[in-house]
């Protein structure tokens, strides 16, 4: 029996929209809440800023690589049961972390956690993109996106508050409890696929697949483009602090991380853009999100503290929403297998995290912080010259439906 799409309004489209909240809060907040207390990890453990940012690259590097293991699974096992299985691991290993002995220790537990959240990202957005009726995909991804900005958000402040008041360790098992709640809530909230149709598994199917969408017109662009926003904006977030806390400003670690709300804006900005997306056309969209992007770094080299804290605003902003537009427009335009689309945008949006926010603290070492604006950019610049090419995808045609045999 055929399902209809889920569309806006309906029940089925408000308990999937509650669990992607709870979802997308969990993944960035376990994966982020380490992000500003890389300062305290480097004091503890003597390490170098480029030494400290690996407690999240190798979380993200891991993540990269799992999720397309994870896409090629849920094409046989379904969505649900790994993306919830995906987040309680999640919760289990953000605790462990908070008892790590040693740095080497530590970069274990955080690299299984990459491993282990693979089964989240990818396939809420296949989920999405194969449940959600295709006019309510654009608000539907906004609101996924908008839960990853707040748990980015609260895993920055509360990890940074914590720490502040008692330890780094205090404040990473809060998260970790923090991540089991929601995985429980996602758990009891998803509805079952209805339209999920099982598929091929194993090496052959990934091969396979990834090659049939590295052959459409418009998918590698995209991919690319998820790498270089998830680079800038990860790179962003790791060396702002050092600065701020530097003689410069001189910033308590509690005041740095409470510029984690500027997450509210992506809150805002995910939702925001995916509705104009689905009204205008996301070619029309995105090159003016990424352009506000690049607006808000090149801000951030101002040196009074208001105009780098806009600055960082400005950036946050065209972020989330640049981000809810271009995994919309995947979604919308790739053909089946979904679920490894989907993953292989995130393959490469993760894979910019680690590799970009590692050279990021390279350049932060010789040049401070006006090295790491240079670098990221001029990988905006590369990305709104994407952006613009995209103006130019032609629609790919519709899937005939299937006739039906007596």
């Amino acid at each position: 029996m055929s399902h209809p799409p889920i569309t806006t309004g309906s029940a089925e489209f408000k308990r999937i929209n509650r669990a992607m909240v709870f979802g997308g809060f969990s993944t960035f907040a376990l994966l982020y809440c380490v992000q500003p207390l890389m300062p305290l990890l480097a004091h503890d453990f003597g390490l170098t800023p480029a030494q400290s940012s690996l407690a999240l690259s190798v979380s993200t590097g891991a993540l990269a690589v799992s999720l397309l293991g994870s896409s090629v699974l849920s094409e046989r096992y379904g969505r649900k049961p790994l993306m919830a299985g995906s987040m309680f691991a999640g919760g289990v290993l953000t605790l462990l972390a908070a008892f790590a002995h040693s740095y080497p220790q530590l970069l274990v537990l955080r690299a299984l956690l990459g491993l282990l959240l693979g089964g989240m990202p990818a396939l809420a957005m296949a989920y999405l993109g194969e449940e959600i009726d295709g006019p309510s995909l654009g608000h539907s991804m906004g609101l996924y996106i908008g839960g990853s900005a707040f748990g980015g958000m609260v895993g920055r402040v509360l990890s940074s508050v914590i720490s502040d008041v008692y330890d780094w360790r205090v404040a990473v098992g809060t998260m970790g409890a923090a991540g089991l709640y929601a995985a429980w809530e996602f758990q009891r909230s998803l509805p079952a696929s209805r339209r999920f149709r099982q598929g091929r598994g194993g090496l052959a199917a990934l091969v396979h697949g990834t090659l049939a969408h590295m052959r459409d017109a418009g998918l590698p662009w995209m991919f690319c483009l998820s790498f270089l926003l998830m680079g800038t904006f990860v790179s962003m977030y790791n060396y702002i602090g050092y600065r701020l806390l530097g003689p410069e400003y001189g910033l308590r670690q509690s005041a740095v991380g409470a510029l984690s709300v500027l997450y509210l804006l992506g809150i805002f900005s995910s939702v925001w853009a995916g509705k104009l997306a689905d009204r205008l056309g996301r070619r029309n969209v995105l090159w003016i999100v990424m352009a506000a992007m690049l607006a808000g770094l090149l801000l951030t080299l101002a040196a009074p503290l208001a105009l780098v804290v806009a600055g960082m605003g400005l950036f946050t902003f065209g972020f989330f929403a640049s981000h809810s537009v271009a995994s919309s427009w995947v979604g919308r335009r790739a053909r089946p297998p979904q679920a490894l689309a989907s993953a292989l945008y995130l393959f490469f949006y993760y894979l910019g995290s680690s590799l970009v926010g590692w050279l990021a603290g390279v350049l932060w070492a010789h040049g401070g912080w006006p090295g790491v604006v240079t670098l990221l950019g001029a990988i905006l610049a590369t990305g709104l010259a994407v952006a613009l090419r995209l103006r130019g995808l032609a629609p790919l045609e519709p899937v005939p439906a299937p006739v039906p045999v007596d």
